[in-house]
């Protein structure tokens, strides 16, 4: 069963994380959780509270379920994965720090393997140098982080621009996950 490296920390968004957590087995692919270290994280939930009497700018966030990771990113050896999901919530904010992840992450562009990222998990792709000359999308909160990638920004649900596909936030996870799919059974058969 082919492998796709799911990082993650404290403050991963739930439904980021869990619905590709989930969708991607249901097509032959074993979903590995990677963190900082090997053990349970703390995941948040991430939304615009929908009550019109008190207006928010930007999400709320509350606490949400955990997650395990299974391997430390300094244990990663990336040749061994398919393809990279990137989720987001806050966690991007520090785990773009670790350059053990980010070595990882580089790999899959080098390799030209599929790679997904949502909402903050732009922060990780600048951070690692590999989406300038992208055209990429992600929360409109993160286009700032798209753009000192040297991206271009634009405000879609999904954009997919050679091995990579991109998404806005959560609400965008079927048709993220539809393309990443697709791009992982295509890799899958050319290999």
């Amino acid at each position: 069963m082919p492998r796709i490296l799911m990082p993650i920390g404290d403050a991963t968004e739930v439904l980021d994380t869990m619905y590709a957590y989930y969708r991607l087995p249901e097509d032959g692919f074993e979903v590995v959780v990677a963190g900082p270290e090997a053990r349970l994280y703390h995941m948040v939930l991430h939304e615009i509270p929908p009550n019109p009497d008190v207006l928010w700018d930007i999400t709320q966030e509350r606490p949400g379920y955990h997650i395990r990771a299974t391997v430390p990113f300094r244990d990663v050896d990336p040749a061994e994965y398919a393809g990279l999901f990137v989720s987001g919530g806050r966690a991007p904010e520090y785990l773009r720090y670790d350059q053990d992840l980010l070595r990882a992450t580089r790999h899959f562009f080098e390799a030209n393997k599929p790679v997904a990222a949502l909402c903050h998990g732009i922060e990780i792709l600048t951070a690692a140098g590999c989406i300038h000359g992208r055209t990429v999308t992600t929360v409109a909160k993160c286009a700032m982080d798209a753009k000192q990638g040297g991206a271009t920004y634009v405000d879609q649900p999904v954009v997919v621009d050679g091995n990579l596909v991109t998404a806005r936030t959560w609400n965008d996870n079927t048709l993220l996950l539809k393309q990443f799919v697709r791009m992982l059974k295509e890799a899958h058969r050319h290999a």
